[in-house]
């Protein structure tokens, strides 16, 4: 499955800053109808976040809304935001940086594009260093089994880089993905 290796070191072809699809490896990871929208920029599928909202992603937007219209809304969802590229996607020597993780997420909130979980690391702005190209910012959606308690060992709070979100999803038994999505950005000066 593509997204079993989301945070391995994969070739990408960036397009040209005229244009905000991507193709290969980097477009097919957009599966199963994700959708996140920030304030001057709505993301459907995989894409390079144009040159004139660079700035704003990543000094003044807050957490984008995420929407998944076809989510079960008897489930709870896990929500992970991670940059595999940092701090550079030629020398990922911190990936998987974790950028956010909710869960407890419910179905008709996802639905609604208004998710309400528990949040157990807060929403850190895509901030890639200059000179550091680009970077994929992944999104990746998980169903929860009944009853599950998630929640981060000691060891993973104490530092956001390296994280092992693989090991996270089979720790909890967590189901699929069942959607993802992910932008590429670089850093504003750049």
């Amino acid at each position: 499955m593509i997204f079993a290796g989301f945070c391995l070191f994969l070739v990408a072809s960036v397009l040209s800053s005229g244009e905000t699809g991507l193709s290969g490896e980097d477009g097919e990871f957009c599966q199963g109808g994700l959708g996140l929208s920030y304030p001057d920029l709505d993301v459907k599928d995989c894409m390079v976040v144009p040159e004139d909202v660079r700035e704003n992603i990543s000094r003044e937007w807050g957490p984008p809304q995420v929407q998944l219209a076809t989510a079960d809304k008897k489930n709870k969802h896990t929500l992970l935001m991670v940059d595999p590229d940092a701090p550079s996607r030629a020398n990922p020597t911190r990936s998987c940086w974790r950028h956010w993780l909710v869960v407890n997420i419910g179905g008709s909130e996802l639905r609604a594009g208004d998710i309400k979980g528990t949040v157990l690391s807060e929403y850190v702005r895509p901030t890639p260093p200059q000179h550091s190209g680009f970077h994929r910012y992944q999104f990746l959606l998980y169903e929860q089994p009944t009853d599950q308690v998630l929640s981060l060992s000691e060891q993973e709070k104490s530092s956001l880089g390296n994280w092992d979100p693989q090991a996270f999803v089979q720790r909890f038994g967590l189901e699929g993905p069942v959607a993802s999505l992910q932008f590429l950005t670089q850093n504003h000066k750049d």
